[in-house]
This record gives C-alpha cells, sequence and structure tokens, in this order.
C-alpha cells in the first residue's frame, strides 16, 4: 500500500515539476515575438481580417512551451482530477508572480561599474548599455503579466471542467476527444481573454489596441493552439501508456475513476 502512496506522490511531483518549470519558463520568454513562416522557411501568410489587418504567424515565444503545459495539465486531470489542476494552477501563479516581482526588484539594483564597462560595446563595436538592455529584456513582459495569469487561471478551470464533461459522455475511451477537445475550447478562451486585457482593457492609451485588432490577433494565435493541439495528440496516449505501467493498470484506472468522480462542478 505504502509503495502505490509513493507512486502516487512520485507521479504527481513530476507531473507539478514539468508543468511549472513550462509555464513559468512561458512567461519569461513570452515577450519575444517570432515569425512562424520564417522560422518554418516560408513566406508570411499575409491573411486579411476583419478590414485593413493584415496577419501573419507572429507569436509569442511563449508558445513553444504552451502546448506541453497544455498536454500536462490533460494528464493531471485524468488522474488527479480538478483538485489537482486546481492545486497546481494555484502554485503556478503565486510563483509566476514571485519570479516577476523578483525581476522589478533586480532591476532596481545599481549595477556595478566594472560590469558596465566590459559590456560597453557590441559585437560590431558599437556603444552598448548592457544595464538598459538587461532591465528592457527583463521587464517587457511585466505589462501583460495581469492578463496572462488572469486568462491562464480562467483557461485551466474551463479546461478541467469541459475535461470531465465530455469523459462522462467518452467514458473510459477515446482520450483523444476530451483531452484535445478540452484543450480546444480553453484556449478558445484564453487566446482572446489575454489579448483583450493587456492590449485592450489596462494598455496605455497609444499603445491600446482596437477590438478589431485584439479579434484578429486572437483568431491568428488560435489557430495555431488549434493545430499543435491536435498533433501533440499522440502524446498524450504514450504518457498515459508509460504512467498505467508505473501504477499498474489496477491502480491507474482507480486514479481515473476518483478524479472522475471529483470533478463535477467548474469551481
Amino acid at each position: 500500500m505504502k509503495n502505490i502512496i509513493d507512486k502516487k506522490t512520485n507521479l504527481f511531483i513530476v507531473l507539478a515539476g514539468i508543468f511549472l518549470t513550462n509555464a513559468l519558463l512561458a512567461e519569461l520568454i513570452g515577450f519575444k515575438i517570432f515569425s512562424l513562416e520564417s522560422s518554418l522557411g516560408f513566406n508570411p501568410a499575409q491573411i486579411n481580417l476583419l478590414g485593413d489587418w493584415v496577419l501573419d504567424f507572429n507569436l509569442t515565444a511563449g508558445v513553444v512551451l504552451w502546448p506541453v503545459v497544455f498536454i500536462t495539465t490533460d494528464i493531471i486531470n485524468e488522474y488527479f482530477g480538478k483538485q489537482g489542476v486546481k492545486k497546481i494552477s494555484y502554485l503556478t501563479v503565486i510563483f509566476i508572480a514571485f519570479a516577476f516581482i523578483v525581476l522589478v526588484v533586480v532591476t532596481k539594483l545599481e549595477p556595478a561599474q566594472f560590469w558596465l564597462d566590459i559590456n560597453s560595446t557590441d559585437a560590431q563595436g558599437r556603444d552598448f548599455d548592457i544595464s538598459y538592455a538587461f532591465n528592457k529584456v527583463l521587464l517587457q513582459g511585466s505589462y501583460i503579466i495581469i492578463g496572462s495569469l488572469v486568462a491562464f487561471l480562467v483557461g485551466q478551470l474551463l479546461d478541467v471542467y469541459v475535461f470531465h464533461k465530455l469523459r462522462k459522455i467518452t467514458g473510459n475511451k477515446h482520450l483523444w476527444v476530451r483531452a484535445t477537445g478540452s484543450t480546444l475550447v480553453s484556449q478558445l478562451v484564453d487566446s482572446f481573454v489575454v489579448l483583450f486585457i493587456a492590449f485592450y482593457l489596462l494598455a496605455p492609451a497609444d499603445g491600446q489596441w482596437t477590438v478589431a485588432q485584439v479579434i484578429s490577433v486572437g483568431i491568428i494565435n488560435y489557430i495555431y493552439k488549434f493545430v499543435v493541439a491536435l498533433v501533440l495528440t499522440p502524446l498524450l496516449y504514450i504518457a498515459h501508456f508509460l504512467i498505467d505501467n508505473y501504477l499498474g493498470r489496477e491502480k491507474s484506472e482507480e486514479l481515473i475513476e476518483e478524479a472522475a468522480d471529483s470533478s463535477e462542478s467548474f469551481f
């Protein structure tokens, strides 16, 4: 019995570690915008949406890691239910907020003169202010942190709710339906909430987006997340297979049933 309890605890620790690490890193690197088309060697998509907005797949670097968070959420959902997802989601919000507080504090520290001197030029020999660059890079994503965390929490709660509603329909079969379906619904909300809060509701007047721009960029982001969710579906089955072998088929099914029984409500 003790061995089973230890395995369950170890499983949650590993999943929580994967979840926390990727969520935190995604927030920290999220301020970089990259061109998906150029990275893959294609020409810009030039998609016309809502009037004059012509958009390409220019995405935050955080989307490289968020799919891992989505998959881990579904695995935690499957084996630990609503309480498991809520626990790790609330901890993640606390840790991300703490990380950004630390970033703000360290950027206020007075830089040592020798550090400025040895980093006074770039690779081309041009004058370079490393202290300014350090502060600019670390703080660039801080103004969207509120929108990001609100969207994250809403998305997580919606994910776990939809996941178990779909499980009532599918039973133990068709993992891909409840996992992919819950991700697609939750990320539809997440894609627009973060943009609306960060770039419309809380943005300074000179940097405020229009509602049309929020919707257009949200659609582009969601298209990417939709495709990635489908492509990564096989990883869910691989993870399910490994966990079932680790816990044992009987204990694995017991955990899944307990998770389903305790995850009826949204909150």
